[in-house]
């Protein structure tokens, strides 16, 4: 990565001042407003404690939800202050019930060196998502040195993702981002051979430009979910009731055509009625699928053929699950896979697992920490791996101007 990162900056840059932290605190809440699922906290823990061991006074911004650009309280990010200062034990963790006016300026300010000031969520401010230029400059009061370590917003051109770094510099990577983008990138430009790819999920069309840029690159593609069922209906198979894209018919045929043997297709599946229905399951191979039934998974020697595939493998990158991998009796592909990439990182292989199903999938497993990597961001990961630029990173100072 060319990008400068926190490490590259001199003590003096950040001692005693404020390090203005973009994070992705975008987690679940439950119906009480607690954290389910703390993953994205603890990603941003080790930047922050480096700022911290600086002595910066870390500010941190980051959206929530959905909000239309002004205040919704159900998207408040002030629940998430009790897991923070959980992850933080013993260090001054406050908040700020606003974003970009003069109260949470002075709360800047006044923050001690070592301390943390979390601020409301940027979504409320009218313009974040637009990349307001104004917006931008108001939330640049905010810090003396500006830090982006939301790598699952890197891929949106907001106002605090990316033009804030017109007019606070400098401007540089957090230690997740910096991780993230090494991960991506080694994978991309100089992966360990052989490289292996997994792709599943609903859609072809959802997948096509990661499709496209991957074949190039591996030396297997790996297809599985529905989205496996629109190459079979291109191949002439009957798919029941399973979810085709019936407008990529062509753009599969062309990919089936130009991929070769790189791009392999389930060869069994996991039938059933309807996905309420996962008793009445039973395998198939892939041009036996009846009228009446779909494919809610890949079958039972796909998944063997995969894992043995993966764990053959020296580097492997997973985006999609296999199946309706939250029903259980339609799981059972994902599974394989998550455990098959484990297993290949125990024998020496890079493995990435690229967010979103994916991720939540390893984590439901315990697996996460058994992979090499587990990114953060599912849209920005598969907009990296199209080869897209991301405003986010782009934004940054380049290592050699820091």
């Amino acid at each position: 990565m060319n990008k400068a990162t926190i490490t590259d900056l001199a003590p003096e840059q950040l001692r005693g001042r404020r390090a203005l932290v973009r994070v992705d605190f975008n987690v679940p809440l439950d119906a009480d407003r607690r954290v389910t699922d703390d993953t994205r906290l603890r990603a941003a823990i080790p930047t922050i404690d480096a700022l911290r061991r600086a002595s910066a006074k870390v500010v941190l911004l980051s959206h929530l939800g959905r909000p239309k650009g002004a205040p919704e309280a159900k998207y408040s990010l002030e629940p998430v202050i009790g897991r923070l200062r959980e992850l933080l034990p013993g260090v001054d963790v406050g908040f700020s019930p606003t974003t970009d006016d003069d109260a949470a300026l002075a709360a800047t300010m006044t923050l001690a060196a070592g301390a943390v000031l979390l601020l409301e969520n940027t979504r409320f401010l009218a313009g974040e998502e637009t990349n307001d230029d104004a917006l931008a400059q108001r939330l640049a009061r905010l810090g003396d040195v500006y830090v982006n370590d939301a790598f699952g917003a890197a891929h949106r051109a907001h106002a605090s993702t990316a033009g804030i770094a017109a007019h606070l510099r400098p401007a540089v990577a957090g230690l997740l981002m910096q991780k993230e983008l090494d991960y991506l990138g080694q994978a991309l430009e100089n992966p360990k051979r052989p490289f292996v790819a997994i792709l599943g999920g609903s859609k072809i069309s959802g997948k096509i430009d990661v499709i496209e840029a991957l074949l190039p690159k591996v030396d297997a593609l790996l297809v599985g979910g529905a989205m496996a069922c629109t190459f079979y209906a291109a191949m002439g198979h009957e798919t029941g009731k399973s979810l085709v894209e019936p407008d990529r018919l062509d753009m599969a045929r062309d990919l089936i055509e130009r991929a070769g043997s790189v791009l392999i297709l389930p060869h069994d599946a996991l039938i059933a009625p309807a996905i309420d229905q996962p008793q009445a399951a039973r395998t198939v191979k892939k041009d036996a699928i009846p009228a009446d039934q779909a494919m809610f998974d890949i079958g039972p020697e796909s998944a063997a053929s995969y894992a043995r595939a993966i764990q053959s493998a020296r580097t492997v990158l997973w985006n999609g699950p296999m199946g309706v991998f939250e029903t259980t009796g339609f799981d059972k592909g994902t599974q394989a896979v998550a455990v098959a990439m484990a297993t290949a990182t125990g024998k020496g292989a890079t493995t990435i697992v690229g967010g979103g199903d994916s991720a939540a999938a390893v984590t439901q497993m315990g697996l996460e920490h058994s992979v090499s990597h587990v990114s953060t961001g599912g849209g920005a990961s598969l907009e990296f791996l199209e080869g897209k630029t991301l405003p986010g990173v782009a934004a940054l100072d380049d290592r050699t101007t820091a």
